[in-house]
């Protein structure tokens, strides 16, 4: 399993196409606020939900093997108990990580998505990490343990 800052950082530097499942279609929305941030950092994210047609301007899928472009990480936005079914799926399509959110810790999941060849991540947001390693805490007091005297490339005027 991925729980190290190089490989997270890998992880989010060298997979651009995100299929968020369980995505809501409500601003309000903790899936909502992630998926919102990653398109504005360049990601391209593909929605997940049977509820919705499009979310965020994107078409939204009813399941993961109903998108028909490549994925490369699955990010899992579902109950602890609702993961297995979507690790089948990931490896089933060819995605390249499966990444279980805040409070989503199904590690025989992840178990099963590392025997596929793909990576794992528990218990942590993409977009969280995206900010903690890329610079988009900022001066939030947030204390990422990475420090850098690099402006963000997204404020520069």
């Amino acid at each position: 399993m991925v729980d190290d800052i190089p490989g997270l950082r890998r992880i989010l530097k060298t997979n651009r196409v995100i299929a968020v499942v369980g995505l809501s279609g409500d601003w309000f929305r903790p899936s909502y606020f992630a998926a919102k941030y990653m398109i504005e950092h360049g990601y391209t994210v593909i929605p997940v939900n049977p509820r919705y047609d499009s979310i965020l301007g994107q078409k939204c899928y009813k399941s993961l093997r109903d998108i028909p472009t490549k994925v490369d990480i699955v990010d899992c936005f579902r109950k602890t108990e609702d993961i297995m079914p979507i690790a089948e799926d990931a490896i089933a399509i060819g995605a390249k990580v499966l990444w279980q959110q805040l409070g989503v810790t199904n590690a025989e999941a992840a178990r099963k998505a590392e025997a596929a060849g793909l990576e794992a991540v528990m218990d942590r947001c993409l977009k969280i990490e995206h900010g903690r390693l890329f610079g988009g805490l900022n001066w939030c007091g947030v204390n990422t343990k990475v420090i850098s005297a690099k402006r963000p490339q997204w404020l520069s005027y």
